[in-house]
């Protein structure tokens, strides 16, 4: 019964690695990226579980005249910070299998 000894195995390889799901949600979720646009105009903090946490923009950049180019670079600010959480994530995921080889895509299903 060789087989069902693996089942049981897998199973609570299963329940360790859910628990260890959990830490690392919790880690990103305290990790922060950071993103600028317009020379620092626009900044965007996320945290690691891509939650906008913070918007700032500099008061020289609210111009009423220029608001589709402050909106350009808020959405450029957000994207940048978005995109240096998702490193984040994939950073944790990568921990949480220990180097083992996935296949490509895989590990972004963890995040």
């Amino acid at each position: 019964m060789t087989g069902f000894g693996d089942l049981l195995g897998m199973m609570r390889d299963l329940g360790a690695l859910r628990q260890r799901m959990a830490e690392i949600q919790a880690e990103l979720a305290r990790q922060t990226a950071e993103g600028q646009a317009g020379g620092g105009m626009v900044t965007a903090t996320v945290n690691g579980r891509s939650e906008l946490l913070a918007l700032k923009i500099d008061p020289a950049a609210v111009d009423p005249k220029e608001v589709a180019l402050l909106e350009e670079m808020v959405k450029g600010a957000v994207g940048q910070a978005m995109a240096r959480a998702r490193d984040l994530q994939r950073e944790a995921a990568a921990k949480l299998v220990g180097g083992m080889p996935l296949p490509p895509g895989l590990l972004d299903m963890f995040t």
